[in-house]
């Protein structure tokens, strides 16, 4: 009897389309460095693409695939003189994406390691982010 309404219910699952759009609701942000670009997709869709600003020579931005670890609608860095990062998605220990009011070096590589973004961009992925949920974000960071 249990194993019945569990068919029924998974089969209810599948019908309204929650099945469905769990898997389709994956969100990537992938960064090129070379390119200092990010390109958001969701479901295999490109959103956005935008301009970035990663790390300055002597600095550097993590390569990798991470999931995001924390997310804050502002955040203050303790290393850099209390800089502010609105709309910050860690994922990679003190990384983050975050929003800049340094808009016209993005496009070029400026920061300290962090994925910089103008701060309208940043808040729309932050946005997007907590819409999906962590869980089903990658932040995928290429040469």
């Amino acid at each position: 009897m249990k194993r019945f309404f569990f068919v029924l219910a998974l089969a209810g699952l599948i019908l309204s389309g929650g099945v469905a759009q769990g898997f389709a609701a994956r969100l990537v942000a992938k960064v090129s460095v070379s390119k200092q670009t990010m390109t958001v997709m969701h479901g295999g869709r490109v959103l956005h693409r935008w301009r970035v600003s990663t790390a300055r020579r002597g600095y550097v931005t993590p390569r990798g695939q991470w999931r995001p670890t924390r997310m804050h609608k502002m955040w203050h860095s303790r290393k850099y003189d209390m800089s502010p990062m609105p709309y910050s998605i860690f994922y990679y220990g003190g990384y983050a994406i975050h929003g800049t009011n340094a808009v016209s070096k993005l496009g070029r590589p400026a920061s300290h390691g962090c994925v910089r973004l103008h701060t309208a961009n940043a808040k729309r992925l932050y946005s997007l982010v907590r819409k999906v949920g962590p869980g089903n974000t990658r932040i995928v960071v290429t040469d």
